[in-house]
C-alpha cells in the first residue's frame, strides 16, 4: 500500500504521524511524509484543498485516496495493520479506547483552539482576553483528567505499544505550555512523556518535525 502523510510539524497530524511511525515499526510498511506549511498558506492552495477542502492536517492519503479526520485516519490504520495494535482487538476495550480518542480531538482539541486562536471566537481585546482565560482553566482541567487516565500507563497508553492515544497526550501536553501551563505541575503526565519521547518510533516523528516539549516558558 502507498501511503502519504500531510502534516504540519505541532499540529494535531502528530498524531498520525506517529502512529504511521508505529506501523512502520511493528510490519515495515512505510510512508512518504508531505510537509504542509501551514503559514504560508500551504493548506489553502486548489490542490491541497482537493484533498481536504476544510483546509486541515492532517490528511492521509492511500492508495491515491485521501482520508481527512484523526479517528478515522487511525481507525483505519489500525485496520489496514492490526500486527501494529494501534486499537485494542476486544470489542469493549476497542470502543473505550475509540471514545477516548474522540473526546481529545472533539472536546480538548477545541477547547485549546479557544487559547490559542481567541480571535475566531471573540472580537475585542477585552473579550479574547476572556476567552482565553476560560478555555486555559478548562484545558487544564482536561490534562488533569488525561493524566488521571495515564498516570499508571505500563509503559503506554493502552500498554507495551506506542499508539495514536500517546501521540495526542504528546500533543496535548505540548500544547499547554502555550495555554501558560507548566508540564512539571503535571508530573505523572510529565513523567509518563518523558519515557513516551525515548520510544523509537516517537522519536523519529519529533525529529522529523523537530519538535520537543519545549512550549512553556515561566512568567
Amino acid at each position: 500500500m502507498k501511503l502519504e502523510l500531510y502534516f504540519a510539524p505541532g499540529a494535531c497530524s502528530f498524531v498520525p504521524h506517529l502512529a504511521l511511525e508505529a506501523v512502520r515499526a511493528a510490519t515495515g510498511q512505510g510512508f512518504e511524509p508531505k510537509l504542509v506549511k501551514l503559514h504560508k498558506g500551504e493548506n489553502k492552495t486548489p490542490q491541497y484543498l482537493a484533498l481536504n477542502p476544510n483546509g486541515q492536517v492532517p490528511v492521509l492519503v492511500a492508495d491515491g485516496r485521501s482520508l481527512n479526520q484523526i479517528v478515522a485516519i487511525c481507525e483505519f490504520l489500525d485496520r489496514s495493520f492490526p500486527a501494529a495494535g494501534l486499537l485494542p482487538a476486544e470489542p469493549w476495550a476497542r470502543a473505550q479506547a475509540l471514545s477516548q480518542l474522540a473526546w481529545m480531538n472533539n472536546t480538548v482539541h477545541p477547547t485549546f483552539t479557544h487559547v490559542f486562536r481567541a480571535g475566531d471566537f471573540a472580537a475585542t481585546e477585552a473579550a479574547q482576553a476572556e476567552v482565553k482565560k476560560v478555555a486555559a482553566a478548562k484545558y487544564r482541567a482536561c490534562l488533569e483528567r488525561i493524566q488521571g487516565w495515564i498516570g499508571a500507563a505500563n509503559p503506554y497508553w493502552l500498554g507495551d505499544r506506542v499508539t495514536a492515544h500517546d501521540g495526542y497526550a504528546f500533543t496535548l501536553l505540548r500544547w499547554g505550555g502555550y495555554a501558560g501551563i507548566d508540564p512539571a505541575a503535571l508530573p505523572a503526565y510529565l513523567a509518563y512523556v518523558q519515557r513516551l519521547m525515548a520510544a523509537a518510533p516517537v522519536a523519529a516523528a519529533l525529529e522529523r518535525e523537530r519538535i520537543r516539549l519545549d512550549t512553556y516558558k515561566a512568567a
